[in-house]
């Protein structure tokens, strides 16, 4: 590992930033969901095995996390944060039969580190990906 990782180029910014804010955009949707409630929320985590009463606490959970990860000083903890949220939201999935919905929150979990990966280069000198 190199002590100075090259800085990233701006098409590499560009796609972390947009990669990290679908994936944000998505996750403070699905928090703010677990709040209001809409029609069909109840049978959704019902369904999951969830308690409704539950809910609320994972909407706030998810919030916290994300903002976490959107603040740049407590971004990778805010990953961790949420790769351990979303692994429970797989697994809940996985536990009642469903392993193709299982992918989503994986998928979301990727983009968050990829958006990491590209925009910070102490993270890339950690993970190094080539040969």
């Amino acid at each position: 590992m190199s002590e100075t990782a090259p800085l990233p180029s701006r098409k590499a910014r560009w796609t972390a930033h947009l990669l990290g804010l679908l994936a944000c955009a998505n996750l403070l949707f699905s928090a703010g969901i677990k709040q209001v409630q809409p029609a069909g929320i109840p049978e959704h985590f019902a369904h999951l095995g969830w308690a409704m009463a539950s809910v609320p606490a994972l909407g706030f959970l998810e919030f916290a996390c994300t903002i976490l990860y959107l603040i740049p000083r407590t971004a990778v903890l805010g990953a961790i944060l949420l790769t351990a949220y979303l692994g429970g939201a797989a697994a809940a999935h996985v536990r009642i039969g469903e392993t193709g919905v299982a992918l989503y929150p994986a998928i979301l979990g990727l983009a968050l580190w990829a958006a990491l990966y590209l925009r910070h280069p102490r993270l890339r000198g950690l993970i190094p990906l080539h040969g």
